[in-house]
């Protein structure tokens, strides 16, 4: 791994405070960790100095609800300040077990996406109204299986469209921009040519794109859900270095224009899932010995366009690690090793600003 080049200072680095939620808090899944234990545990994290800068959210129970009011909105930022961080961008709650509906439901269910959307675009401004968030987009998906979506691609692909307009103009209203992050769990998303597809046919540009995340990037290059999609082979057997950066270079230029966030992650090119959340890409520790991913070099891919040259679109960057069992998650050194990597990602993909 590249060594960590400390004096960059953008993009900011960020951990992400979902994985105490999602797969987590069902019926036969492990409890959710708390908002105060994951803060705890990033503030905690140091490498040679350097700390994280901020972190990501989920807007919903029971971290942060999405009906907060203005007091409770305060406290939240008091709360994250508290901890010397910011907030960059937070995950809208559209998904039926959360208040929302699917993207390419019934008028209510749609209704009800649109509707969590603007209650997260209005807690969003809040909080850079407050001045706890300089930066950051509104995460959403389609909150539809591929199963559902495979009914009538062409229909549900033009439902979920109509949707994502619907809500980039509630997004616009408040200022926001909107990322769809494309996992192969979600209908209408599920294949990085479906994903462009859907981004053409919304045709928002200023207000949605894309956010890449390195685990669920590597699934759509093997064609998981989608094998008319694969740039490698079924028997991939990941001997042939070359290959991989070439499809991986595949997605990335025809997403890269797209993409305006990004999560730094590993994977191990199997799918996983627990609890209420479908089977998607795996999330391993940076060194885990079966992770595929060279996590520094193929960063880069999204961080630098085709010449090689810094984009600076990225105003910080995030790590998710969905999944990871409790008993890692609350370890320290899990998040020492993150940070690591996140430091080693910044110095070889960054710049400095005063």
């Amino acid at each position: 791994m590249n060594q960590p080049q400390v004096q960059n200072n953008y993009p900011k680095l960020h951990n992400a405070m979902w994985p105490g939620l999602v797969g987590k808090g069902s019926p036969g899944a492990e409890p959710f960790i708390d908002l105060d234990t994951m803060l705890n545990l990033t503030a905690e994290a140091e490498i040679d100095g350097v700390r994280f800068d901020g972190v990501d959210l989920f807007i919903s129970d029971p971290h942060v609800s999405v009906d907060l009011d203005d007091d409770g909105i305060k406290r939240l930022a008091e709360k994250i300040t508290g901890k010397g961080f910011v907030v960059g961008s937070v995950v809208a709650p559209v998904w039926p077990p959360t208040g929302g509906g699917s993207a390419l439901g019934e008028t209510t269910d749609r209704s009800n996406f649109v509707r969590q959307v603007k209650k997260t675009c209005r807690l969003a401004s809040r909080l850079r109204e407050l001045g706890v968030r300089p930066y950051g987009v509104v995460r959403i998906d389609s909150a539809s299986s591929v199963a559902d979506w495979a009914k009538d691609s062409e229909v549900n692909q033009d439902r979920i469209a109509e949707t994502f307009r619907e809500a980039c103009l509630v997004a616009a209203d408040a200022g926001e921009r909107l990322a769809a992050e494309g996992e192969i769990c979600w209908g209408g998303m599920h294949s990085w040519k479906i994903m462009v597809n859907l981004l053409e046919r919304v045709n928002r540009p200023e207000v949605l794109g894309f956010q890449a995340d390195m685990a669920h990037t590597l699934l759509y290059a093997m064609g998981h859900n989608a094998p008319e999609d694969a740039l490698l082979p079924s028997d991939w057997n990941w001997s042939e270095v070359g290959r991989l950066d070439a499809a991986l270079s595949t997605l990335t230029r025809a997403l890269r224009p797209w993409t305006i966030d990004f999560h730094v992650a590993q994977n191990d090119a199997t799918v996983h899932g627990s609890g209420t959340h479908d089977k998607t890409g795996h999330h391993c520790l940076p060194g885990d010995p079966n992770g595929k991913l060279d996590i520094v070099r193929h960063a880069g891919l999204w961080l630098r366009d085709d010449s090689g040259k810094l984009t600076k679109k990225m105003r910080h960057i995030c790590w998710d690690g969905c999944m990871f069992s409790n008993d890692v998650m609350l370890q320290q050194q899990t998040w020492n090793d993150i940070l690591r990597t996140m430091v080693a990602v910044r110095g070889t993909h960054g710049w400095s600003e005063s």
